[in-house]
C-alpha cells in the first residue's frame, strides 16, 4: 500500500512538473530542430556510409525500425537522389548544416533540462555550443557504430557457427541481439544527454532513471504510433501530400515529450535524494 502511494505522488509530482515547466511547449520547439536537422544529418550518414563498408539501405532500415510507414516513404523519397553518391560537397554541407541545427535542438534540451533542476544556463556561449557540437557527434559516433555491429557481428556469428559447429539456433538469437544492442546504444546516447546537457553538476548515477525511461519509453511510444498510424490513420487520404510531414511531426513531437520527460523523472529522483541528505 505504501509502495503505491509513493507512485501515485511521483506520478503528481512528475505531471505538475510537465504543466509548470511548459512541457508541452519545449517538446514542440524541439520537435521543429529536430526536423530541421533530420535531413541534413541523414544526408550526412548516408554520404559518409559511402566511404564505409556499410550500405545506405542499412541506415534507412534503422530509422524504418521506429518510424511510421508515411514518414518513411517521405524520408525515402528525398534521400533516393544521393545515397551511393561519394560527394565531399555534400558531405560538408551535411555537417555544417547538421552541426547547426542539432546545437539549436540542444539548446532546446538544455533549457527544458535547467527548468527541471530549476537552474538557469550560465555556462558561456563557445562552451554551450562546443558541447552541442560534441553531442551531436557523439551521437554520429554511436549511429555509425549501430551500423557496423550487424554487418561485422554478422560475420562473427557465422564464423563461430562454422568453426565450433553450433546450431541454427545460435545464428538466430544472435542475429536477434541486435535490438539489444540497439536498446543499448539508445541508453549510452540518452545517458550522455541527460548527464552533460543540464548546468548542473551530476554523476552517472543521477541520469539511469530518465535513460532507461527515455529508452524504453521512445521504443515503446514509437512502435504503438507507428503501429496506430499504419493500421488506423490513414494521413495522406486527409491531408494529401502533408500527410507525411503531419506524421513525421507528431513523431518527432512524441520523442522530443519523452526525451524533456526523462529529464524531469532525473530531476525528481536527485531533488528527492538531496533532500534525505539533508
Amino acid at each position: 500500500m505504501a509502495d503505491t502511494t509513493k507512485i501515485v505522488a511521483f506520478i503528481k509530482e512528475l505531471a505538475a512538473r510537465i504543466h509548470n515547466d511548459e512541457l508541452p511547449s519545449l517538446s514542440a520547439e524541439l520537435a521543429y530542430y529536430l526536423l530541421l536537422s533530420l535531413f541534413p544529418f541523414l544526408i550526412f550518414l548516408i554520404t559518409l556510409i559511402g566511404f564505409l563498408p556499410v550500405q545506405a539501405p542499412d541506415l534507412l532500415e534503422l530509422v524504418e525500425s521506429f518510424a511510421p510507414d508515411q514518414a518513411m516513404s517521405m524520408i525515402e523519397n528525398n534521400l533516393d537522389n544521393i545515397i551511393g553518391s561519394h560527394n565531399g560537397k555534400l558531405l560538408s554541407f551535411g555537417i555544417i548544416a547538421t552541426m547547426w541545427s542539432a546545437s539549436n535542438g540542444i539548446n532546446a534540451i538544455v533549457r527544458a533540462f535547467n527548468r527541471a533542476y530549476h537552474v538557469q544556463e550560465n555556462r558561456p556561449f563557445l562552451v554551450a555550443r562546443g558541447m552541442a557540437v560534441l553531442l551531436t557527434f557523439a551521437m554520429i559516433f554511436v549511429i555509425i557504430v549501430a551500423l557496423l555491429l550487424p554487418v561485422f557481428g554478422h560475420m562473427v556469428g557465422f564464423y563461430l557457427f562454422s568453426t565450433f559447429g553450433l546450431s541454427e539456433t545460435f545464428l538466430s538469437l544472435w542475429a536477434a541481439s541486435r535490438w539489444i544492442i540497439s536498446g543499448i546504444i539508445l541508453f549510452i546516447v540518452f545517458m550522455g544527454l541527460y548527464y552533460f546537457a543540464p548546468n548542473k553538476r551530476l554523476t552517472l548515477k543521477n541520469v539511469v532513471q530518465g535513460a532507461a525511461f527515455a529508452t524504453i519509453g521512445w521504443t515503446v511510444v514509437s512502435f504503438i504510433f507507428s503501429y496506430y498510424v499504419n493500421n488506423f490513420g490513414n494521413y495522406t487520404a486527409t491531408y494529401g501530400s502533408l500527410g507525411g510531414i503531419i506524421v513525421l511531426l507528431i513523431w518527432l513531437y512524441l520523442s522530443g515529450m519523452i526525451i524533456v520527460i526523462g529529464g524531469e523523472i532525473n530531476a525528481i529522483f536527485y531533488e528527492r535524494k538531496k533532500a534525505i541528505k539533508a
